[in-house]
């Protein structure tokens, strides 16, 4: 069983009692789940091997995407169809973060919040796009909620394909391997934006202090394959792994992360409680996206992108193999090693 989720069954009450004010109904949601993720015998899945005919319960998962038990294969899928999107050129990745002072609107109104991020990064850029008049962008946006140290720090990262099509002329334009956009135009921009998408939004109010200088990163990050398994990392596996855990007392808790700008390991210590809400503070409200796809990287665009990867083709050649998604979940027999078969699952009635 997850450490975290061990250190939860051990202090939920006590967490209730110390930040049950903070505890929003998705928290409270999640915070059930996890609860009896793998731990309720009163519900199991069949399997069944039709090689060695070897049956199998299993105590069936919570699928919170905040559980760090479940979903992963849910990550290993999706970095597989966003692998498979890759194009062989140069990527970019622009990284918009909000400042500090907007922290206090993520916690009380985080998925009105987090849609405008969406909505005025994605306007934003094609906008800039449009200007050069050189086609459309197609690009991939990932929220993040946390920083290295997992406080509260809501940005979006976009993975952005060197290049445009242009539908009109069906042509591609080669894009600046070193250049995409100008970072502090973009900044200047996305502040504006923001603050009036923020101002016009009838649950939001605009902080006391608002600083004149807002952050946008953009860089290179080559052919793109490293970027998405960074990001894959924090989608479906709650944000921080038990692997990063180091040291659970009665009293605190120990973790390690990587320093951003040095990339040395650091460790930190928290109070069980505090580490506690620490990581909950970061579960998402039911139905809002992390990932969103745009342009000729939506969903629906296929057809778009063979066409793509065939004006590519004449010089280049697709980069990546293709990628096994797994439709299914999947049970290995422990005798013979052949994939098991589901039969359902089974809820027993007291």
């Amino acid at each position: 069983m997850s450490q975290f989720i061990t250190l939860l069954q051990r202090y939920h009450q006590q967490l209730e009692l110390h930040y049950g004010g903070l505890l929003t109904q998705d928290i409270r949601r999640a915070i059930t789940d996890m609860l009896h993720c793998k731990s309720d015998p009163t519900r199991y899945t069949q399997w069944h091997c039709g090689h060695c005919q070897h049956d199998q319960q299993l105590l069936t998962s919570c699928g919170n995407r905040s559980c760090p038990q479940c979903l992963h294969q849910t990550t290993s899928n999706w970095l597989a169809k966003q692998t498979d999107k890759l194009l062989p050129v140069h990527y970019f990745m622009v990284t918009f973060t909000l400042p500090y002072e907007f922290r206090i609107l993520a916690r009380k109104h985080p998925k009105t919040l987090y849609q405008l991020m969406f909505k005025v990064t994605s306007n934003l850029l094609k906008d800039f796009a449009s200007r050069e008049d050189k086609g459309s962008l197609g690009f991939t946006s990932v929220l993040h909620t946390h920083n290295r140290k997992r406080e509260l720090h809501p940005h979006l990262h976009i993975i952005i394909p060197c290049g445009r099509y242009d539908a009109g002329k069906q042509q591609w334009h080669k894009g600046d391997n070193h250049y995409l956009f100008n970072a502090f135009s973009l900044a200047k921009v996305w502040r504006a934006r923001m603050l009036d998408a923020i101002n016009h939004a009838i649950e939001l109010t605009l902080p006391n202090e608002i600083p004149k200088k807002w952050v946008v990163d953009c860089r290179k990050v080559g052919f793109g394959l490293s970027s998405l398994q960074y990001l894959s990392r924090y989608l479906y596996r709650g944000v921080l792994p038990d692997k990063d855990i180091i040291n659970i007392t009665d009293e605190n808790v120990t973790f390690r992360y990587k320093e951003g700008k040095t990339d040395i390991i650091k460790t930190r210590e928290l109070p069980v409680l505090k580490f506690l809400w620490l990581i909950l503070q970061h579960v998402l409200p039911k139905g809002l996206q992390r990932v969103r796809d745009y342009g000729f990287l939506r969903g629906n665009a296929k057809q778009l992108r063979l066409k793509i990867s065939l004006l590519l083709g004449v010089i280049v050649g697709k980069v990546y193999k293709q990628q096994k998604v797994m439709k299914h979940a999947v049970c290995i027999c422990p005798f013979c090693q052949y994939e098991m078969h589901f039969l359902g699952v089974n809820r027993l009635r007291n």
